[in-house]
Parts: structure tokens; C-alpha cells; sequence
């Protein structure tokens, strides 16, 4: 390099060993230029490359883009003039030094290559190249040295040496500070951007380099979320490539190209290839069949951000450790009193300069990492859900829909949650490889007792992990019984209030909430002994090397630079050791997940081609010719033989006996079922009706469009038509109503009714018609036969093919197909089919039987419902099921199958802000809106929202629960742990400067001790004070289930039925498991990282006093940002909530109505609306992360002030500091990054969670049963409930025996009481526990009274007899075993005062009769009070009481009712009994 300078490239006294250093003209005129330019050259292909993805339309060429242009011109411009300049003086004789041609040459070209990329830029769409923005930052940074260079030698020299080159150099420097600042300005969005069409697109395409650098363009929804709560529509737009449909389309055809390349080495091994030797090898020779890896296909999906994200974690590993190197320089600075100053304030600045480069870097590492955790679930949510579409029925019975819900639920969080922490795999060792050897050059072998102490901690870590994971799976058995229980209780609780058990069931609810409890307890001293070796392993591991390290040799002195460089680096080594447990049981848990996503994505799918569309014999719709059909290939076939013609417009019965395959036929003829032989052809669209109504969670409208625009004429005749106009005036907002999951709020009928219409609306050519029949009653079935299927019906020349069991329907049917056995038995007209003497005449004669009776049985039924349909159906709509119209996201009663996942995860603030119901108004909006304001404001109120700054009293309502004496040693106990934590770093302080008085130490073991003692009194205090804090929410958990439980069980009725239950139910488990397992560990975190920060804050203050200057603003700062952070984040989290659950809701239903997706052909509007459901989810989670990075990226500013400063204050005032103490300031600086980060985020944290107990309190407070008044509702049943006191009376007064039953005790009058009710509710218990609570009777009684009920036999016959487990509802007995179960009930009681509320509506003639004379004979000398529609079981009771419209209109004698041809009269006449 001399040579090529002609003078020397270094001179250590001129750079170094000086008051005024500056660099040599070679290194300046060499090095220093070329650094620009090779960082350019280096960044060329990185950038190229990325520029060939990015290509988002041209930018128009604009002022500024010629500007930079311009610049970069005139810049090479003045390179070429100083190279021209080079050789006119070679020209003229005096030869200038080689360097003189190269780096004009080098720079010129570089520029040259600036300007062609501005524009290359430009054209691919990029409005701020960060490249080029790098590129003039270094060339201004490295022009600063020669630019104070050559103003010092002229002032020396009195004389400018080189006019030429200064006056270029100095235009260079101006022109390179000017592109600077043009580069900070990004340009306009590209001719073609999204942007103008989004209306609010994420500011982040757009934003600036510098911006993009320090998230600042999150800045804007920050202040928008503090000056008014974010809503959704507030929310930006997801970039495109982060958009479901395209990132699941990425991993699709990954997973696709894997699953062909599989079934090649299928084929080529089935042929008789042999497999490589390398597969070999990998099988270990064993032949096992090798799935496509669906791992492979999500590493190549996300190749380029793993890519990515490894390189700049690699750099930000290695950055870490350069702060404990500056600072062993910056004390040995501090140690040398000769040492020139300008050394430490270099120091100073390059600490603040690497921890900024460490921040940005960890921040992006951070952003680009969590956004593709968040890409990675879609990815895998939107190719299951796909799957679930396609996969065949045998699949489909290996897991049941929770189960598959699972895998889009549980198994891929596992995957975004694991994917952060991935890297620790090799990041890892990386550090701990890199510590130990830092370690080993300032302590030598004394390191090893340390690193031996960490590694030993490792298992215990690990125990710990593995034993909390083992009890909180215990808990959440425990939790999800308590659930299940509390689920069954809110459905029953009308039963429970009328028999008076709540005592009872209270009871079992709190013994399961000990149990719970327990393992809480158990688990959260796990937690206290997790968080004293976490807060305690650093000083372990300090005090075991140091005591090794100055016990070894006497010459081993200890000062200030080992110990606390030796602190620093031990602090680094902590996380990588703390983290790789709990990285290694995620990674197992990962694995099964894995596995289970890998299993089902491999299962078998149906065959498109199984059903011909296109080629048919003509003149007909539908056509099977010899199919041999199936449900599974390892069943036997479920249809043979099978060969049916059915001609194009012609309707057609199929029917037969139970079992015999008429809905695997429509399964067949729909491509469901797995054909085996033959052919099956349907020509043109198809609409199916299956058996069990499949109705969405949208408004009743959305439902019958089913996807469909809307036609009005159309649609007004489809509702018409399926007697859906009367229903709709009974809805709350008509039709706009919204359906809830499963069709809750509609009945068995209604549901039917809805499906039906669907199909009608669908106008489409062929009709698939499941029994539609069957759910209905049977006036509504003639006029739905008569009005929509029949020959005269809407689907009139239409192809029908109906499967029914109503043989009245027979006569009117073109021809009609029997089946029996899986076979055509029978195929003709009904005349031709009469004739003989086969199936069809044995299916007359077993139906037709049936149907009669059946017929009966709703003629009797229909004259009073008639009466009062409408108020009954609108009090059963709005009373019993509106608890899924709220929406809220845990409702056991109808997601049975995956409560789980629903509960827990909307355990994060779900639910908290969502309306009762989503209306999508029409054109009518406004008589549609009085019609649900009147309908919906009398009954359902909706849930507070909670929003903006939690109040004070909920923090002192928490604390009272945890007890006043427990929260004032918590707040006792931190501080003193922090003290004794600063005492014992103010004595190593303090030690090490002892090597300073004398090259020797002498009192050591004095010294070790008193630091030994100070830290395990701190060790002590962690403890303490962890466990303080467990006893304490333990016990504050308890009282607050407590108050909650006993408040639910004494609210009155109307509270439940004006509440929906998940709504209640929601308090019950996410709210209680926020208390018992989120809040505490919340505070903890929090006290921890306070106290550091504040410890940091108190050590540097001491050190150096003139701290307390900036310390002050950047105070401010931080509680300024927090406020800004905490009122955003806490909404988008809340948001991110509440779009979570739609998506499993949405996939579960998805799931249930498969085959009627497919059927309607809508396969591809559903993966539409699952993708706009998980892009409504990514938009609230990718402006939290956002929020986040945000945040980390201020609060580590701060941070790196803090260090800066502390380092600065070291320098200017080392005159008067002592090594140890600014070794002591600087590295509990070092550590405040991150807790200030952690602190303001558990705020957070805490702001949101604290809710809970707000939302529990609120649900506690609430009024109780004793002394309520309120209006009693209308009908027959609300007589009933008045006479229990579960409605009060207005007015008036009810007297049993002469007692007025408002003076007594609620529970003393519902004992004395026994109703058998309408719907027979039975609780997962014993058959004991359904039947005596409270173990108040004998055996024989018990006995006795199921042998009076005829339930002995069946009781007898069970091996666990009078234990025998009645599952949820009762539903492992009939129905009318239930009822029986509620007679036996009554028969227990023996109560002079017996009430039947419709008991018998729901079930067979003969149980019906066989209640009746139990009654009879039991019940002899006891009044009885009977609700009922089957007149003939009432006509020789004492009494009828007629109710019309909530009041009394006849009251006497059947026979002098029938005598006075009244309403009663008209009601027996209509029954035949009159």
C-alpha cells in the first residue's frame, strides 16, 4: 500500500498516540475512499436480486428522481475531472502516486454504477432504496476524516497545497451530503401500486428507508389508537404477498410438487426399480412407507425469509459481544490517567453507535421472523382447510370435526409460536461457544466452574418445565370439567332453581375449583423456584467463577475490568441457557404436530371424476348404471348393483325401510361415497337437501342465498313457497336475523324449512331432496309437497329425486324407486307398485301405521299451538338460544367437540367487544331496524365494551383479593431484593478497587463472603417475594370464582334468560383462567423488570450525579411512549381476539356441511371466505407486531442513551471515578435495553388482563332471586314459573295452603315443590346424583321409585347399576328413559303439589300412557297441575284451565267445557274428542 501511495498507509503517533489524531493522506486517499464503493459493489447482487421480485409498476420520473440523477452525475463528473487531472500532470513531468489514478477510477465508476441503480430503482417501483441510502451514508461518514484533514493542514501550513484536488474534494463532500438528504425522501407510490385502489394500504410499502429502519411509519396508528380505540376499519390492508390466497398458494403447490415427486418413486418402485442407495440408507433398510414431508414443503415455501433472518441474527450474535470488548477498553481507559482523552469519548460513541446497530438489526430480525411465524399458521390453516373440503368419508371418520379443528387451531399455533425461537438451534451454541471463549481470555480455567454451575441448572430448568407442562395439563382436565359442568348447570339452571339443588351443584363446582386450585398452587411455587434461578443464575455463576478464579493462584488479582466485563459477558451466556429447555419441549411438541398435519394432509381425497357431468343418455338427468358403492375400501359395500334411469323433469320417490341406503344413494349420486364399479352420470347443477338441516352462522337471508346475488321475486317466492313468511315476523330483525352456529336459534322444523329455500333459490337442475319431510310437522309438509316439490310446486318440471317415509305423498310421484338391502328391489308408478305383493307393500304396511298415529298426534297437538305459536316461539327463540346470537366465542352447549381451543384461546380478550348480532341491513333498513330494536331491546342487552384506561379500583379491588397484608409485603419485598441485589455489585465495586491501592488483595475470603451473603439474601427475597405473589393470587383466584359462582347460582331467572349463556360462560373460563394463571406472572415479570430499571437508573445516578440531567427527559420519553403504546396495542390485541374465533367457527361449520358446499359447487367461494376471515385476523396481528418492534425500538433508543450517557459521564469525570465504579454503571446500563423494553410490554400486558377482574366483579354484583319483581311473561309455562317464584308476581298474590308464597324462603318453597318438565334435563353425573343431589334417600327408596318408573330393568341390567354414568344431557338414554329418570325424580320427592309442564309432548303414545297411570296411582292424594298439548291424557281431570293470551278464558270441568262449546270445546273437536 505504501507504494502505491508513495508515502505511509499507517502511523500509529499520528493516529493514536496523540492529543489531536488524524489519519495519513495514503489511508485516507485509499481505504477510506474505497470502503463506499466496496460496500456497493459487495451489496450489487443482494440488491439485483431482490429487485427481480420487486416489481410493483414503474414510478413516474419526478423532480426528485432527476435530482438524484443529477447528483450522481455531476459526482462522477468530478471523479473524472480529478482522474484527468492525474494524467495532465503525468503529461507535464510530475508524476502523481498511482493511488491518484486508482481511486478516481474507482470511485467515478461506483458512481456511475449509484446513478444507474437510482434509475434501474425507479423502474422496478422502489420509492427508497436502503442500499443507496447506506451507500451515501458511508461515503459522507468517510469524507469527514479528509474534510477536517485538509482544512487542519492548510491553517498549519498557512497554504493550500492542491487547489485542484481541495476545491473537488469539498465539491464531492457537498454534492455526497446532498444526495444523503435526497435519499432520506422517498418517491411518489408506482404507477400501477395497489395504493390506487386501497383505500389504506400499510404505510409501510411506502415509507421511507430510515422509516423502514425504525418502524416509525407505525407512528400514525399509534397516536390514532390514543386519541380513540381502534376499530377495524382502521386497520391497513395486508401487502399482497402477505395475503392468505397467495401465501397458501405458495405452500400448496410446494406440497403438491412433493406428494408427485412421492407417487413417481411409488411407481417407479412398484415397476421394479430399485431405490437409491441413499434412500437406502436413510430407511435403514427397513421398507416403511415414506410420506411427502410436509416440514420440506414449509422450508421451501419460506426459504428467503429464513434466509434472511439467519443473517442478520448471525450479526446481531456477534454484535452482542462487542459491548463487553469496549467496555474492558473503555476501564483500562479509565485505569490510564496518561491516556488521551479523545480515546473515551471514541469509546464512549462506539458503544452507543454498536448497541443502535444491534437495536435496528434485533428489531428487524424480530419483524421479519414474527411476520412469517403469522404467514406460517395462514399457510397452514388455509391448506388444511382446503383439505377439509376434499378429503373422503373415510378420512373424515378418523377424526371427529374437533379433532380437525384441532390441527387449524393447536397444532398450527405450535408452529408460529416455535418458529420465532427456531434459530436458537445453532444461535445457540453460537453465543455460548463465543462467551466461553471471551470468558476464558479474561478469567482463564476459572470460567469452567461457572459455565459447569449453568449447564447444571439446565436439567433443573428443565424438570421444572417439564413438570409445570405436566400440571397444567392436569389443570386444564380440571378446568375443562369445571367448564363442562358450569356449561350443563347454565343450561339446566331453570331445573336446578325448581328442584332447589343449587346447593348441591355449588358444591360440586367448587370441589372440582379446589382441586384446581391445588395444582395452581403447585404449579406456581414451580414458577417461584423457575424465577429465583432465572433472576439468580448470573450471580451464582459470578460468585462461583470469581471465588475459583481468586482461590486458584495468590497472584490473581481481581479488578475492576475482569469482574465486570467477566458480569456482562455471564449475562449474555443466561438467555441462550435459559431458553434451549424450553426450545427443546417445543420442539417435541412441534414434532407431533407435525406429524398429525402431515397425516392428514396425506389422507385420501374424493374423486372429482367419480360423478360424469358432462356425457348423459339423452332424455335423461340422472343415470346409474351397475355402481357397487361404498363409505370406506375397508367396508363392505353399503349400495350394489345399483342401475336407475331417472328421466330429465320427472319427480321420483325413493324409500324403503330404516338402513337400507336411501341417503347413501344421494350420497352416491353426489360423489361422496367411493365407487368401486359402474357409472354414475347428473347432468347440469345440483341442489341438495340433506336429512340433518346444515344452516351457516349468517343472517337467515345469507342462508337462503347461500352465495347467490339477490333477486327479490325470486327469493320472496322461495320463503313463500317453504312457509318461512310467518317465522320471519316471529324473528327478531326478520330476515336479517342472524342464524346462530348450527341454526340454535331456529327450530328442527324452521332449519329444514331454510335449507329447503336454499335449494329452491338455487334454480338449479337437478334436486337432491334428503327427507325434508321428516323435521316437519305434518300440515307443513303437505303444503311444502304441495307448494315446492309436489307436481304443482315451484320445482315443477324440475328433476326431483326425494327420499321420504310419508306415504300419503306416494300417489302424486312419477315413479317411485324401493330400496332394500343396499339393492333396487322395486322400481315403478304407485298403481303398478300396489299390485304386487313385495318390499313396497311391506314398507306400506310398517310406515302407514306410523303415519296415522303420527297424523293424530299433530291434529291434536296443532289447535293450540295455533293459539299461541307466536308467543311461544318467540319467548323459545329469544329465551333458550340466545346464547350463540352473541357470538361469544365458548359455548359448550353447541362446540362440544372443541370447547378447548375456543376457550383458550379466547382467553386473550375475546368476546369483550362484539355486538349481539351482525345485521347486513337491506333495503327496508329502517322498519328492519325498529322491528330488532323492538324485538332484541326488550330481552337482550349487549355486552359492555371495554375500552380505554382500566380505573384505579379495579387494581384495589385485585389487591383486597389477594389481602391487603400479602400486597403490602409483595410491595416490600421487591425493593429489598433490588437493594440487596445493588449492595452486592456495590461490593464487588468496592473489591476490585482494592487491586488498585495495591497489586495484591489480601482479605478475599472476607470480601467473597460478605458478597456471597449479599447475594443469597437476595436469592431469598426472589423467593419470598415469588411466593408472596403465588399465595396471593392463589387466594384472590378463589375469592373471586367464589363470589362469582355464588352470585350465578342466586341470579334470578330473567337474568338468564335476557343473558346469553356463553356470555356467562365466558367469565366461568377465560376470565377466571386470566386470573388464576395470566395476572400473576404478568405482575411478577413486571415488579422484576421495574425494579431493574430502576436500579439501573439509582447506580448510574450515584456513579455520576450529572446523569440526573438526561435521566429526567428520557423519564418522560418513556412514560410518553408507553401511554401511546399501551392504549394501541391493548385494542389491536383485543381486535386480534375477536377475529380469531371466526375462523375456527367458520372451519368447523365448513367441516359439518361439506357435502352441501360441494353439491352447490361453492368449494372455491368457501376457500374465499375462510381466507378474507384469516386476512381480517393477519390485519389486526401484523399491526400488533408492528406495535411492538415500535415500541422495542424507542424504549432501546432510550436504553442506548442510557449506556451512552453513562459511558460519556465515565469519561468526562474519570478523573474522579474509580474503575470499579464505572464498570458498575456501565454494565447495569448495558442490561436496561431490555428491561425497559419487557417492562413497558407487561404494562401493557397487565392494562389488558386486569380487565378480567373487572368483567368478574361485574358479573358478581349483580342482583339476586330474594325480593325481585318483575312482569311475567305470557302463555301457560309462565304460570308454572310463577307458582316456583322464578317470576315474581306484578301484582296479586299466589297462596298454597293459605300461605302466600312471596313469605317464604325461595328454597324452602321449591323443596316442597317437583315439577317433571317439558324438556328432560339430565347432568353428566350418576344415575344417583340425577336423581338425589343432596344423598338425602335410602337405596330402597331409590330403588323403589325407578321400579314404579319402569326404569328397574334397565338400571338392573347396567354393571355400575345406580353409578351408571349419564353422559352430557342425558344423552346415552332415549328420550323417553329420560323422562322416565325425571318421574323417578318426582316419585322421590313425594310432594303434595305436582306439576307436568308438557312433560309427555316429546315423547311416544306409550310412554305418554304409561306416565299417566303412574300418575294416576302414585300420585292419588297430591294435586296435580298438568301444561298440555294431547287433550285426551287431561279429559278426566278435575279441572281445565283455558289461558288465552295471558289470561284466564274458561275454567270448570271437561265435561261442562265441552257442554259450553267454548275454546276448549273447538280444541276436542279438532282432536276427534269432542
Amino acid at each position: 500500500m505504501d507504494a502505491l501511495c508513495g508515502s505511509k498507509f499507517w502511523d500509529s503517533n499520528l493516529s493514536v498516540h496523540t492529543d489531536n489524531p488524524d489519519l495519513t493522506p495514503c489511508f485516507q486517499n485509499s481505504l477510506l475512499a474505497w470502503a463506499p464503493c466496496i460496500y456497493l459493489w459487495a451489496a450489487l447482487p443482494c440488491h439485483l436480486l431482490r429487485l427481480q421480485h420487486h416489481d410493483r409498476g414503474y414510478i413516474v420520473l419526478s423532480q426528485l428522481s432527476r435530482l438524484k440523477t443529477a447528483l450522481g452525475v455531476l459526482l462522477w463528473c468530478v471523479s473524472w475531472a480529478d482522474l484527468f487531472y492525474s494524467f495532465h500532470g503525468l503529461v507535464h513531468g510530475w508524476a502523481p502516486a498511482p493511488i491518484f489514478f486508482v481511486t478516481p477510477l474507482v470511485v467515478g465508476i461506483t458512481m456511475l454504477l449509484a446513478t444507474l441503480l437510482i434509475q434501474y430503482d425507479r423502474l422496478r417501483g422502489v420509492q427508497s432504496s436502503g442500499v443507496l441510502t447506506i451507500f451515501w451514508f458511508l461515503c459522507v461518514v468517510c469524507a469527514i476524516v479528509p474534510f477536517r484533514s485538509k482544512i487542519l493542514s492548510a491553517m498549519a501550513k498557512g497554504k493550500i497545497s492542491d487547489p485542484f484536488r481541495f476545491t473537488t474534494f469539498y465539491i464531492y463532500f457537498a454534492l455526497v451530503l446532498f444526495a444523503l438528504i435526497l435519499s432520506c425522501f422517498r418517491e411518489k407510490p408506482p404507477f400501477f401500486s395497489p395504493k390506487n385502489v386501497n383505500p389504506n394500504p400499510c404505510p409501510e410499502l411506502s415509507a421511507g428507508f430510515l422509516s423502514r429502519l425504525s418502524f416509525w411509519w407505525f407512528t400514525k396508528m399509534a397516536i390514532l389508537g390514543y386519541r380513540s380505540p381502534l376499530e377495524e376499519q382502521d386497520l391497513w390492508s395486508l401487502k399482497e404477498e402477505d395475503c392468505s390466497q397467495k401465501v397458501v398458494h405458495r405452500l400448496l403447490e410446494a406440497w403438491k410438487k412433493l406428494q408427485k415427486q412421492d407417487v413417481g418413486r411409488k411407481a417407479a418402485a412398484a415397476s421394479g426399480k430399485r431405490v437409491s442407495g441413499e434412500d437406502e440408507v436413510l430407511l435403514g433398510g427397513q421398507p416403511r412407507p415414506q410420506q411427502p414431508s410436509f416440514l420440506w414443503a414449509l422450508l421451501s415455501t419460506f426459504y428467503s425469509s429464513i434466509l434472511i433472518s439467519i443473517c442478520l441474527k448471525v450479526i446481531q450474535d456477534l454484535l452482542s459481544f462487542v459491548n463487553p470488548q469496549l467496555l474492558s477498553i473503555l476501564m483500562r481507559f479509565i485505569s490510564n490517567p496518561t491516556a488521551p482523552t479523545w480515546w473515551g469519548f471514541l469509546v464512549a460513541g462506539l458503544i452507543f453507535v454498536c448497541s443502535m446497530m444491534q437495536t435496528v438489526i434485533l428489531q428487524q430480525y424480530f419483524h421479519l421472523i414474527f411476520v412469517m411465524a403469522v404467514k406460517l399458521r395462514m399457510a397452514i390453516i388455509g391448506v388444511i382447510y382446503r383439505k377439509a373440503l376434499v378429503i373422503t368419508n373415510s378420512a373424515k371418520r378418523e377424526s371427529s370435526v374437533g379433532e380437525i379443528v384441532n390441527l387449524m387451531s393447536v397444532d398450527a399455533q405450535r408452529f408460529m409460536d416455535l418458529a420465532p425461537f427456531l434459530h436458537l438451534l445453532w444461535s445457540a451454541p453460537l453465543q455460548i461457544i463465543l462467551a466461553i471463549y471471551f470468558l476464558w481470555q479474561n478469567l482463564g480455567p476459572a470460567i469452567l466452574a461457572g459455565v459447569a454451575l449453568m449447564v447444571l441448572l439446565i436439567p433443573l430448568n428443565g424438570a421444572v418445565a417439564m413438570k409445570m407442562r405436566a400440571f397444567q395439563v392436569d389443570q386444564m382436565k380440571f378446568k375443562d370439567s369445571r367448564i363442562k359442568l358450569m356449561s350443563e348447570i347454565l343450561a339446566g339452571i331453570k331445573v336446578l332453581k325448581l328442584y332447589a339443588w343449587e346447593p348441591s351443584f355449588s358444591e360440586k363446582v367448587e370441589g372440582i375449583r379446589e382441586d384446581e386450585l391445588q395444582l395452581l398452587r403447585k404449579s406456581a411455587y414451580l414458577q417461584a423456584i423457575s424465577t429465583f434461578t432465572w433472576v439468580c443464575t448470573p450471580f451464582l455463576v459470578t460468585l462461583t467463577t470469581l471465588g475459583v478464579y481468586v482461590s486458584m493462584d495468590q497472584n490473581n488479582v481481581l479488578d475492576a475490568e475482569k469482574a465486570f466485563v467477566s458480569m456482562s459477558l455471564f449475562n449474555i451466556l443466561k438467555i441462550p441457557l435459559n431458553m434451549l429447555p424450553q426450545l427443546i419441549s417445543n420442539l417435541i411438541q412441534t414434532s407431533v404436530s407435525l406429524k398429525r398435519i402431515q397425516h392428514f394432509l396425506s389422507q385420501d381425497e374424493l374423486d372429482p371424476q367419480c360423478v360424469e357431468r358432462k356425457t348423459i343418455t339423452p332424455g335423461h338427468a340422472v343415470t346409474i348404471h351397475n355402481g357397487t358403492f361404498t363409505w370406506a375400501q375397508d367396508l363392505p359395500p353399503t349400495l350394489h348393483s345399483l342401475d336407475i334411469q331417472v328421466p330429465k323433469g320427472s319427480l321420483v320417490a325413493v324409500v324403503g325401510p330404516v338402513g337400507c341406503g336411501k341417503s347413501s344413494l344421494m350420497s352416491a349420486l353426489l360423489g361422496e361415497m367411493e365407487k368401486l364399479e359402474g357409472t354414475v352420470c347428473v347432468k347440469g347443477s345440483v341442489a341438495y337437501v340433506p336429512q340433518q338441516a346444515w344452516i351457516q352462522n349468517c343472517t337467515l337471508q345469507e342462508n337462503v342465498l347461500f352465495g347467490r346475488a339477490l333477486d327479490p321475486r325470486q327469493y320472496q317466492r322461495a320463503l313463500e313457497a317453504c312457509a318461512l313468511l310467518a317465522d320471519l315476523e316471529m324473528l327478531p330483525g326478520g330476515d336479517q336475523t342472524e342464524i346462530g352456529e348450527k341454526g340454535i336459534n331456529l327450530s328442527g322444523g324452521q332449519r329444514q324449512r331454510v335449507s329447503l329455500a336454499r335449494a329452491v333459490y338455487s334454480e338449479a337442475d337437478v334436486f337432491l331432496l334428503d327427507d325434508p319431510l321428516s323435521a316437519v310437522d305434518s300440515h307443513v309438509a303437505k303444503h311444502i309437497f304441495d307448494r315446492v316439490i309436489g307436481p304443482e310446486g315451484v320445482l315443477a318440471g324440475k328433476t326431483r329425486v326425494l327420499v321420504t317415509h310419508s306415504i300419503s305423498f306416494l300417489p302424486q310421484m312419477d315413479f317411485i324407486i324401493v330400496l332394500a338391502d343396499g339393492q333396487v328391489s322395486e322400481v315403478g308408478s304407485y298403481p303398478a307398485l300396489l299390485q304386487h305383493s313385495d318390499s313396497f307393500a311391506n314398507f306400506l304396511c310398517n310406515y302407514g301405521h306410523d303415519e296415522d298415529k303420527e297424523s293424530l298426534k299433530e291434529d291434536n297437538r296443532t289447535a293450540l299451538e295455533d293459539a299461541e305459536d307466536e308467543v311461544l316461539l318467540t319467548e323459545d327463540t329469544l329465551s333458550n338460544h340466545t346464547d350463540l346470537m352473541d357470538n361469544e366465542p365458548v359455548m359448550y352447549e353447541v362446540q362440544k367437540q372443541f370447547r378447548r381451543q375456543l376457550s383458550v384461546m379466547s382467553s386473550e380478550g375475546e368476546g369483550q367487544d362484539r355486538p349481539v348480532f351482525r345485521r347486513h341491513l337491506g333495503s327496508a333498513e329502517k322498519v328492519v331496524q325498529a322491528a330488532e330494536a323492538k324485538a332484541r331491546g326488550a330481552l337482550i342487552q349487549k355486552e359492555k365494551a371495554e375500552m380505554g384506561t382500566v380505573k384505579l379500583s379495579v387494581f384495589w379491588d385485585y389487591a383486597k383479593a389477594m389481602g391487603l397484608y400479602t400486597t403490602v409485603a409483595i410491595c416490600v419485598l421487591y425493593p429489598s431484593q433490588t437493594a440487596a441485589a445493588i449492595g452486592a455489585n456495590v461490593w464487588l465495586s468496592a473489591w476490585t478497587n482494592d487491586a488498585m491501592a495495591d497489586s495484591r488483595q489480601n482479605n478475599t475470603s472476607m470480601r467473597l463472603g460478605v458478597y456471597a451473603a449479599l447475594g443469597i439474601l437476595q436469592g431469598l427475597l426472589v423467593m419470598l417475594a415469588a411466593i408472596t405473589l403465588t399465595v396471593g393470587s392463589v387466594h384472590a383466584a378463589r375469592l373471586l370464582h367464589q363470589a362469582l359462582l355464588h352470585n350465578k347460582m342466586h341470579s334470578p331467572q330473567s337474568f338468564f334468560d335476557t343473558t346469553p349463556s356463553g356470555r356467562i360462560l365466558n367469565r366461568f373460563s377465560k376470565d377466571v383462567y386470566v386470573i388464576d394463571e395470566v395476572l400473576a406472572p404478568t405482575i411478577l415479570m413486571l415488579m422484576n423488570s421495574f425494579y431493574s430499571s430502576l436500579a439501573t437508573l439509582v447506580v448510574i445516578v450515584a456513579s455520576t450525579p450529572l446523569f440526573t440531567v438526561v435521566a429526567l427527559p428520557l423519564v418522560v420519553f418513556c412514560v410518553l411512549m408507553q401511554r401511546f403504546y399501551v392504549a394501541t396495542s391493548r385494542q389491536l390485541k383485543r381486535l386480534e381476539s375477536v377475529s380469531r374465533s371466526p375462523i375456527y367457527s367458520h372451519f368447523s361449520e365448513t367441516v359439518t356441511g361439506s357435502s352441501v358446499i360441494r353439491a352447490y359447487g361453492r368449494s372455491q367461494d368457501f376457500k374465499a371466505i375462510n381466507d378474507a376471515k384469516v386476512d381480517t385476523n393477519q390485519r389486526s396481528c401484523y399491526a400488533y407486531l408492528a406495535s411492538n418492534r415500535w415500541l422495542g425500538v424507542q424504549m432501546e433508543f432510550v436504553g442506548n442513551c442510557v449506556v451512552f450517557f453513562a459511558a460519556l459521564f465515565a469519561v468526562i469525570g474519570r478523573n474522579s471515578l474509580s474503575p470499579g465504579l464505572v464498570g458498575l454503571s456501565v454494565s447495569y446500563a448495558l442490561q436496561i435495553t431490555l428491561t425497559l423494553n419487557w417492562m413497558v410490554r407487561m404494562m401493557s400486558d397487565l392494562e389488558s388482563n386486569i380487565v378480567a377482574v373487572e368483567r368478574v366483579k361485574e358479573y358478581s354484583k349483580t342482583e339476586t332471586e330474594v325480593g325481585i319483581v318483575g312482569r311475567t311473561g305470557a302463555g301457560k309455562s309462565s304460570m308454572t314459573l310463577c307458582l316456583f317464584r322464578i317470576l315474581e308476581a306484578a301484582e296479586g298474590e299466589i297462596r298454597i295452603d293459605g300461605v302466600n308464597v312471596a313469605d317464604i324462603g325461595l328454597h324452602d318453597l321449591r323443596s316442597q315443590l317437583t315439577i317433571i318438565p317439558q324438556d328432560p334435563i339430565l347432568f353428566s353425573a350418576s344415575l344417583r346424583m340425577n336423581l338425589d343431589p343432596f344423598g338425602r334417600y335410602s337405596e330402597e327408596d331409590i330403588w323403589r321409585a325407578l321400579e314404579l318408573s319402569h326404569l328397574h330393568t334397565f338400571v338392573s341390567s347396567q354393571p355400575a347399576g345406580l353409578d351408571f354414568q349419564c353422559s352430557e344431557g342425558g344423552e346415552n338414554l332415549s328420550v323417553g328413559q329420560r323422562q322416565l329418570v325425571c318421574l323417578a325424580r318426582a316419585l322421590l320427592r313425594k310432594s303434595r303439589i305436582l306439576v307436568l309442564d308438557e312433560a309427555t309432548a316429546a315423547i311416544d303414545l306409550e310412554t305418554d300412557n304409561f306416565i299417566q297411570a303412574i300418575i294416576r296411582t302414585e300420585f292419588e292424594s297430591c294435586t296435580v297441575l298438568t301444561i298440555a298439548h294431547r287433550l285426551n291424557t287431561i279429559m278426566d281431570y278435575t279441572r281445565v284451565l283455558v289461558l288465552d293470551k295471558g289470561t284466564v278464558a274458561e275454567f270448570d270441568s271437561p265435561a261442562n267445557l265441552i257442554a259450553a262449546r267454548g275454546i276448549f270445546y273447538g280444541m276436542a273437536r279438532d282432536a276427534g274428542l269432542a
